[in-house]
Formats: structure tokens, C-alpha cells, sequence
């Protein structure tokens, strides 16, 4: 098979973008215009370690990528060093391989100098998973960033395609709309940057209502085994790929893997399952979260606890035609019986089914206005590079004192208030007719399926309503959809002086869990400014972003709200990994730990210990 790379050439470093996926339709995220904390007063990059010699360390690594693809200063690592969303630590360096096997070269050399590794890709993830968090490591932390590492390799006419570190999953949609395929997944972050192995290590979730989260059980990767050693694992299961690090490297980067040599094909590239577990609505844990037990195997959901290499997943036909319907009513458990007779009944289900209610959908009209109006007449293509640049002008205006801080989204957002009216006059209307909406894709015969059902009996209900999209209207609903994500962040600048920061949570509901729409106790809403409310509706999957007046407990408020979820058998995070943000629980502490027995890789994610583990000797 042919191997399709791309130029390593630029390096993109992302602020906030989208993309029309290869049908048209503008992919759904939950990224936010938000703001990372880097740029403030912050300790330098080694403080952890102020007597530590690491220039050896350091001439190691440009001997191997060279002097350039190799980062210390701390206003060049500055970005690395940082979180999308938020998060910020120290680091020695930042390196930058071009092949799989200086990729190899440089793990050896960060293992045998004791060195914490954060493997790094775009940095799309919002929980500050893929970034060092704080400067408290007991031994010095080294960033590889592998966004250099480009390639896919088509299998089997395309049918499932092996992807390299820094594939991006936009690029593979690209590649795959040249022989009418679609990738395993698409999640909100795709044509930011997010590359394939990064969704995969972080169990992605997204849209998809046929299709669940990124996985896969085919891969190849390098782990510290508990002696201290580091051994590159090959579960991609193909033959004749060779039996050393540099064959096997060689024979991926020479691209040519005969479908005879496929093995392992019982073996799960994709949730295929997904489909049939999001129609059981009586299960005892919701059908998608983050940390499902069923769903860790050895990339996939390891947060970076091992350095992938390769990931092998599945490809899906295209849809011949789609069709997006708009409905609204006042009442949400309208929606409830829509959900379940849709899950229960229809033999197609959607593509997508998204949420939103009025408070969110006004919070994004005014203050998402400029990611909408970007994404429509930039293009996307430009995104990427524009908010590399915001992120770097703010890096430098967030140190001046006495500026109001996050002045580039302050900016953005009062020069988007000078362009005229951006959404459509119908959904307009609805906003101002109905309290709650679902913006429902379907496909093929989904399409008459559905709007014979939305026709002879949604309509029908007393206080409800829909409209089927033109192409106009359906661009601007899932444009407004993705605004919506950065809506709360952009609120919250503009109002930093009354409002603390804003408390984001993603949860995941039971299949029957009818109370979907939240009803806060007075503790809480006495403190709160706004609370918006959007996500997965057939998945039951929820962002939920919450901004309280200045002064307020935020670590009270969180753990009362997390309670609440706790009784509900609720999930959380769903789908954005538990990074530096979350505790993880048992199950995914215990997968972690056997992924990484000395804690070389990504130490303290879900809140667990930075400490080394010392290495066990093979007698012992």
C-alpha cells in the first residue's frame, strides 16, 4: 500500500479551529476559546531542579533531532509547557523527532537520564492531560512533541489505515474523502489538530451516535517495564514487519504492507459495538465515559502512561446524502420520548443528535460570534496558524501588569460585534419559541425514516415543533453548535472582575435517566451567573458550564455538584480524559500503573503521585 505523508515542515500550533468535514458539515467540538495560564508570573521551567547540570542531556538530544527541533528557553517552551484550556508546569526541554526512530532514540535517552516524559501532540485536550502540571517533579521533565512524525499507511484498499504519531485525524479524513471512506471517529478538536494516537490515548469521544469513542486494540508502542527498561511492544498485528526497533521502523516509514500480512482481525480498530450498547437504555452504567473498564488496552485510554508509536484502526463508507432537522419545544421530556423511540424503534439511528438549551444558545450568538464568523470567512485551513499567533501575542501582553488580561479575546470579541446579524432568521425564531433544541443529522435512509416520525408524530405534540434545514440554516446550526464550546470561557473574560473562572464539567448520564435537565438547590444557585447546557443527546453525554459570581468557593461548589453526580451514577469525565483535573478511579489507576510501573510517563495524571518509582531488578 501506498504511504501518504504530509510536509513536516510547519509546525501548527493551535489556538481554536473547525473544519466542514468532506460531506459539508462543520465538525462539532467541545474546544473553547479559552485561555491557558501561561505568560504570568510563573517560576522558570527547572525550578524543581535549580542545581541540576542537564546540559549533557540537552546536546544528547540535538545530536539525535538536531539543535533546532530542540526547545529550552522558557519563551520558546512557553506553549508546550501550557495546557489548551488551562495548566502550566516546567520542563528542561522540548524536542521535536522527525522519524520513529529518533522518536526511539530520544526515550532512550530521557529513560536512561531518569527523566519524567510527557509525550505531546497538539494539545487539544481541555484537562490538562498533555501538558507538566506545576513544577514540583522530583526529577526533570522533558516534553517530546510529536507532531512531526507524519504518515498513514492505507490497509486493505483502505478498509482500516495505520496512523504515525502526529497524523492528525483531519488529515485522514482528507485522505480517506479520496476513496469515499470516513475515519473511526470524529470528535470536536479534528481539525484543530488532534491527531489519531492522541484520541485513541484519550478514549476521545464526539458526536458519533453509530460510532463511540476512539479505540483500538491494535498498536505499537514503547513502555518502562518495572526493571527500568524501556521495550517497544508490537500489537499491530501485522507480519514480517521485522524484529528490531530500527526494522520495524524501516519497514512502517517504507510503507508497503501487503494485505496478506494482515493478522488479528478479530481484533477490535474502532468501537464497532458502540451502536448496539447506545440502545440499551437500562444498563447499570452509561453506554460511554472515559474510564469504562471495557475500553483501556494498551494505547487506548493510557494518557500518555506509554509513547505510541503506530495505532491501526477502521475506515466506515461515506454517506450518500444527509439531512439536518431542527427541533424545539419547552417541555424537555418531549425530548425524553423522542430519545427513546428514536433508540428503541427507529432502524436507522442518527449520525449526530445535539443539544442545546436557550441559555447557551444566546451565550454563543453573543459571545461565540467571532469563532463563527472565523470559521465561515477565514476557513479553516488559515485557523490553525492565526491562533498559534493570538496564543503568543497573549503570552506576551499577560505579562504586562497592568493590562487586563486574555486583551487578544477581549479584542476578537468587540470587533465580532460590528458584523451584522449571523444566524438565520428560523433559527432565530426557534430561540425565541422554544427553551430547548436538538439539532438531529441523519443519513440515507435515515432521512425519510426520520422525518416521516418528526412529521406524523413529533409535530403532533402539543408545543413542539421542527424545521428541515437548507443548506444555509443546517452550515449555521452546527456552526452555532461549536461556538457554543467557547462561549462560557469567552463570558468569563469579558467578565473576569465579577465572575471567578469558569467551572466546566462533562458528564455522562444513564441510558434511562430521566431528570437529564438539571435542577441546582438554592445553595448553589445563590452563588451562580450562569449555567449553560449542551452535548450528546442520544449518548446522554453533557457539558455542563457553570459561572459563579466573584468570591465564590469554586473547590465547595465543585465537590457538591460532583455528589449530586455521584448519586445519579452519573460519569465524569465522559469523554475528555481526567488529566490533572480529575482523580481517577481504581480501575484506571490499576491499568496505569501496569502500563507504567516505575511512573516514567505523564506522572500525576488523574491525580496520582509524580514520584519515581524505583525499578525493580529482574532477580527480585
Amino acid at each position: 500500500m501506498k504511504l501518504h505523508a504530509r510536509s513536516r515542515a510547519a509546525l501548527l500550533r493551535p489556538g481554536i479551529a473547525a473544519a466542514r468535514t468532506h460531506d459539508g458539515y462543520p465538525v462539532l467540538s467541545e474546544i473553547s476559546l479559552s485561555h491557558t495560564s501561561y505568560g504570568q508570573h510563573m517560576p522558570p521551567p527547572c525550578a524543581n531542579h535549580p542545581h541540576m547540570n542537564t546540559s549533557s542531556l540537552i546536546h544528547r538530544f540535538e545530536a539525535i533531532v538536531g539543535q533546532r527541533n530542540v526547545l529550552t528557553k522558557d519563551r520558546k517552551t512557553a506553549y508546550y509547557r501550557s495546557g489548551f484550556r488551562s495548566g502550566f508546569g516546567g520542563a528542561v526541554a522540548v524536542v521535536f523527532p522527525t522519524s520513529l526512530l529518533e522518536q526511539w532514540k530520544v526515550l532512550q535517552a530521557s529513560v536512561e537520564a531518569n527523566c519524567a516524559i510527557i509525550m505531546q501532540a497538539t494539545k487539544t485536550g481541555l484537562t490538562e492531560g498533555s501538558c507538566p502540571s506545576g513544577f514540583d517533579y522530583d526529577r526533570p521533565v522533558v516534553i517530546i512533541n510529536v507532531t512531526r512524525l507524519k504518515g498513514l499507511i492505507l490497509l486493505d484498499g483502505g478498509k482500516q489505515v495505520i496512523a504515525f504519531p502526529g497524523t492528525t485525524l483531519h488529515e485522514l479524513e482528507l485522505e480517506l474523502k479520496k476513496i469515499n471512506r470516513a475515519p473511526h471517529a470524529v470528535i470536536g478538536s479534528t481539525t484543530i489538530g488532534a491527531t489519531v494516537i492522541g484520541s485513541v490515548a484519550n478514549n476521545a469521544g464526539g458526536a458519533l451516535c453509530k460510532r463511540g469513542s476512539s479505540y483500538t486494540e491494535l498498536s505499537l508502542f514503547a513502555q518502562v517495564d518495572k526493571a527500568g527498561k524501556l521495550n517497544l511492544v508490537d500489537h499491530l498485528g501485522i507480519k514480517n514487519l521485522g524484529d528490531t526497533p530500527e526494522d520495524i521502523f524501516a519497514s512502517l516509514a517504507a510503507g508497503t504492507i501487503r494485505t496478506e500480512d494482515l493478522e488479528d482481525m478479530d481484533k477490535l480498530a474502532s468501537d464497532r459495538e458502540y451502536q448496539h450498547r447506545i440502545r440499551n437504555l437500562d444498563t447499570d452504567v452509561p453506554n460511554r465515559y472515559n474510564a469504562d473498564p471495557k475500553r483501556l488496552h494498551d494505547v487506548s485510554g493510557s494518557a500518555g502512561k506509554v509513547a505510541a508509536f503506530a495505532v491501526r484502526v477502521d475506515t466506515y463508507p461515506i454517506p450518500e446524502r444527509k439531512q439536518v432537522f431542527i427541533l424545539g419545544t419547552n417541555d424537555p421530556t418531549d425530548f425524553t420520548k423522542l430519545r427513546q423511540h428514536i433508540l428503541t424503534q427507529f432502524k436507522e439511528l442518527p449520525d449526530m443528535c445535539e443539544y442545546m438549551n436557550r441559555e447557551i444558545f444566546n451565550t454563543a450568538e453573543k459571545y461565540g460570534k467571532d469563532v463563527f464568523l472565523s470559521i465561515k470567512h477565514l476557513g479553516t485551513e488559515r485557523l490553525p496558524r492565526a491562533y498559534a499567533l493570538k496564543s503568543s501575542v497573549e503570552y506576551l501582553l499577560n505579562k504586562v501588569p497592568f493590562l487586563p488580561k486574555f486583551l487578544p479575546d477581549l479584542f476578537l470579541y468587540y470587533v465580532s460585534q460590528l458584523f451584522p446579524q449571523h444566524l438565520p432568521k428560523r433559527l432565530l425564531e426557534y430561540r425565541d419559541k422554544f427553551q430547548y433544541y436538538l439539532i438531529l443529522v441523519m443519513s440515507d435512509e435515515g432521512i425519510d425514516e426520520a422525518e416521516t416520525y418528526l412529521r406524523e408524530t413529533w409535530s403532533k405534540h402539543e408545543g413542539t415543533d421542527y424545521f428541515r434545514c437548507n443548506q444555509k440554516e443546517q452550515e449555521a446550526a452546527l456552526l452555532h453548535r461549536f461556538a457554543a464550546a467557547g462561549a462560557a470561557i469567552r463570558y468569563q473574560n469579558l467578565h473576569q472582575k465579577t465572575t471567578e473562572e469558569v467551572l466546566a464539567l462533562d458528564i455522562a448520564l444513564l441510558g434511562n435517566d430521566l431528570e437529564w435537565v438539571e435542577e441546582l438547590p438554592p445553595e448553589i444557585t445563590e452563588h451562580l451567573e450562569l449555567a449553560l447546557y449542551y452535548g450528546h443527546f442520544m449518548c446522554h453525554v453533557f457539558h455542563q458550564d457553570y459561572i459563579f459570581k466573584k468570591g465564590t468557593d469554586l473547590k465547595a461548589i465543585k465537590a457538591k455538584m460532583l455528589k449530586r453526580l455521584d448519586e445519579k451514577r452519573a460519569k465524569y469525565p465522559a469523554e475528555h480524559n481526567v488529566g490533572h483535573l480529575y482523580e481517577a478511579d481504581e480501575t484506571l489507576k490499576q491499568f496505569y500503573a501496569v502500563l507504567d510501573p516505575t511512573n516514567t510517563f505523564n506522572p500525576g495524571i488523574g491525580k496520582t503521585s509524580k514520584a519515581r518509582i524505583a525499578p525493580v531488578s529482574p532477580e527480585a
